[in-house]
């Protein structure tokens, strides 16, 4: 079966790669869509981000949803023919941070297309992958596979909500309004914030971050003293959810936020200089989100049952063997949000 691996930054190749064979317990599924990642794009730009670089050829991917074709002989719940999100996130349900909740930091964590491990994780943009029955989540009929393929960073933006505590009757600003941005608006507003304002450079991104939820959008390359107005009697936002991995646009945000915010830090972008003595004076709690685990469940329920739309984020949907145009497109954020790759 066909995969999408990467060989070095911008070489990129449609290569055969072997289908395992099924086990009792697994799944295995004929990929339909996959979204394209941040981190899918530092590879294929890059060669990795901070100090994970490629070091062997490595299938990408891991944000998919998929067909059963077979199910192991000790499968239950499932069957062929059932449409499904599939969890990339593996963790060895062994360690100490497995026992106590914390999968997320499993110190044995197989997450699709990583190259934090060497062998490296090998990733899901391919025709066909078997996986764990633990890893499927059954899509209702009137979810899309391209929606489906959507759970995986819906996910990242519900665990980053969750870090933040409760946001009943909030005011939030999400800076950085890329794909985990937007989501994070929409996960928030699930969440029951009360305002949220979104921040970012792009009219694009902003646009979009509308759709989803926001109640207000600035551009602070056209208007650098956006968030003035919201510095007024030591700030106004209770809650600042991070997810441009920009320093400036963190540093920039706090005036704007009153005395004990939270402060959920989500995008990465190497390392940041922090102003202690501004988080120590309004007494502010730095927390950081990484990855999830149960949200994914939450994720798929959230759109099986209609209470989130993620439609307006996906930009397009291109054929895998026409790959080097769909990260060319993704990668320019003045056209794209989230665009996927379809295996059909």
């Amino acid at each position: 079966m066909d995969a999408l691996v990467i060989h070095a930054p911008g070489d990129l190749r449609v290569e055969p790669v072997d289908t395992p064979a099924l086990e009792a317990g697994q799944l295995r599924v004929k990929v339909s869509a996959g979204g394209i990642c941040g981190s899918d794009l530092h590879y294929f730009h890059h060669g990795g981000f901070g100090t994970v670089r490629i070091k062997e050829p490595m299938v990408l991917g891991h944000e998919v949803a998929g067909v059963i074709a077979e199910a192991g002989a000790e499968v239950r719940g499932f069957a062929a023919g059932e449409r499904i999100a599939i969890s990339p996130s593996r963790p060895c349900g062994r360690c100490r941070y497995c026992q106590e909740g914390l999968q997320n930091h499993c110190l044995d964590m197989r997450y699709y297309g990583s190259a934090m491990r060497t062998p490296h994780v090998q990733g899901a943009f391919r025709q066909e992958i078997v996986v764990e029955d633990w890893q499927a989540h059954a899509l209702a009929d009137g979810v899309s596979d391209q929606e489906g393929a959507m759970a995986e960073p819906l996910s990242v933006a519900l665990h980053a909500v969750r870090r933040a505590g409760p946001l009943l009757g909030k005011r939030v600003l999400v800076t950085g309004c890329g794909p985990i941005g937007a989501l994070l608006v929409v996960a928030a507003r699930r969440a029951g914030a009360a305002q949220i304002v979104v921040t970012d450079i792009g009219e694009f991104p902003l646009r979009k971050a509308l759709q989803v939820g926001a109640d207000e959008a600035l551009n602070t390359a056209e208007q650098p003293d956006a968030l003035q107005r919201f510095t007024v009697d030591k700030g106004h936002f209770d809650v600042l959810l991070e997810a441009s991995g920009n320093e400036r646009a963190l540093t920039g945000a706090l005036d704007a936020l009153r005395p004990r915010a939270v402060i959920v830090q989500v995008g990465l972008g190497g390392e940041m200089k922090l102003p202690m003595n501004a988080l120590v004076a309004k007494e502010f709690d730095l927390r950081g989100a990484f990855r999830f685990h149960e949200e994914f469940a939450i994720a798929v329920e959230l759109l099986n049952k209609a209470l989130v739309d993620v439609k307006p984020l996906i930009s397009a949907t291109v054929p895998y063997r026409d790959a080097a145009r769909a990260f060319k497109l993704a990668s320019d954020r003045s056209q794209a949000m989230k665009v996927l790759l379809s295996f059909d």
